[in-house]
């Protein structure tokens, strides 16, 4: 594993964000979230349909990377990320990716630090 510096760590601008609204992008895994980050609305695409349903999503408290350069994905724009526990090669051991929460009545848009 490479080593970050505490500077290369502050370039992420990390935001508790509410999930307004998600859908599932047909024939694919990943679903379409739109998450408030309380001064904005950011368009979100993640691979993560096979283990949440949209219902599931939606209102939850989610850690976001906000600051993340914009890609596309299938066709979509991706505003960001939002950050889970458990990867690929987690995966391998039985152990499902499970997004980050945030318990209690934090605000959109909470700098998390």
């Amino acid at each position: 594993m490479s080593e970050i510096t505490i500077d290369d760590f502050a370039k992420l601008d990390l935001r508790v964000g509410i999930v307004k609204s998600a859908e599932r992008i047909e024939g694919t895994r990943l679903l379409k979230l739109m998450i408030d980050l309380g001064s904005e609305t950011k368009q979100i695409i993640s691979g993560i349909a096979e283990y949440y349903t949209p219902e599931e999503l939606i209102g939850k408290r989610v850690i976001v990377i906000a600051n993340l350069k914009p890609r596309k994905i299938r066709g979509f724009d991706s505003q960001g990320m939002i950050l889970a526990a458990g990867c690929k090669e987690d995966e391998e051991k039985g152990i499902k990716p499970r997004i980050l929460t945030v318990d209690g009545e934090v605000p959109a848009g909470t700098k998390v630090c």
